[in-house]
């Protein structure tokens, strides 16, 4: 997962809103989002390579995404799979500063990552990269890259402003939500280096949609959990051209967790 736009507890009857898109290279085995056979309570796309997620939801409300931190000084592979990361805090039962701060001691077995954790009511922001404290979010709107929470890559700050518009029109469909993370322009080489964004690809990664014939954006999922409970999950998945080929719309009510024993 690459773009995360995000409204949390900025309005009373979706307190939490979601816009995402997942880069990845396009050989790499993944499932569509749904249930899991396994974990029946959890809904996410599944990693087939490592076994892990980018991002998911479960049955009683709790929510967890990922992204790679872009740091070209550790480059070396790490010993253990970002996607563990979310799929081991919608699996379990523990709040998210408890699960943050046991997984701080050991964040340096992953390569760079962001993670967000929690539910409607709260969110919270870690990275091993970053400022390597868990640290809970106020009500605001987000947008999470490659880089740390909020860093201001035009495709991150793009995506802010167009959330903060539509907000400001009533509450977004999935369609409108998925148009704050679909621009498929790449950003002004000027932009990019005034962030020292000189890489031969980072003019190719700076379009919040980005198509290339072996790696781009695979999804974009919305997310639209209402005061209630009320979860509406959708998928789209596209092709190395930027098509459309397949959408999930998967909705249920948030039930109470199933306590464990």
């Amino acid at each position: 997962m690459c773009l995360l736009v995000f409204a949390h507890q900025v309005s009373r009857e979706f307190p939490l809103l979601i816009a995402a898109n997942r880069d990845e290279f396009h050989a790499r085995a993944t499932t569509v989002s749904g249930f899991w056979a396994e974990r029946p309570d959890l809904l996410a796309g599944k990693d087939l390579e490592q076994g892990g997620t980018w991002m998911g939801v479960t049955r009683s409300g709790r929510f967890a995404a990922v992204t790679n931190f872009r740091d070209p000084a550790r480059t070396a592979p790490a010993p253990r799979s970002r996607g563990e990361l979310p799929l081991a805090f919608l699996s379990g039962t523990r709040d998210p500063r408890a699960y943050l701060d046991e997984l701080a001691q050991r964040a340096q077995d992953y390569a760079g990552f962001n993670l967000l954790v929690g539910d409607s009511s709260q969110l919270w922001y870690f990275s091993n990269s970053d400022t390597r404290e868990p640290r809970p979010l106020s009500p605001g709107i987000y947008g999470l890259s490659n880089a740390s929470l909020d860093t201001p890559w035009p495709k991150v700050a793009l995506g802010k402003t167009r959330l903060q518009t539509l907000l400001a029109t009533g509450p977004p469909g999935h369609d409108a939500l998925a148009a704050v993370v679909s621009d498929r322009q790449l950003a002004d080489q000027r932009d990019l280096e005034a962030l020292h964004l000189n890489g031969a690809m980072d003019p190719v990664l700076s379009a919040q949609f980005i198509v290339t014939r072996e790696y781009g954006t695979r999804s974009s999922t919305t997310l639209r959990i209402d005061a209630h409970g009320n979860t509406s999950w959708r998928e789209q998945s596209f092709d190395n051209r930027g098509v459309l080929r397949d959408e999930q719309l998967i909705e249920f009510q948030q039930q109470a967790a199933t306590p464990s024993i």
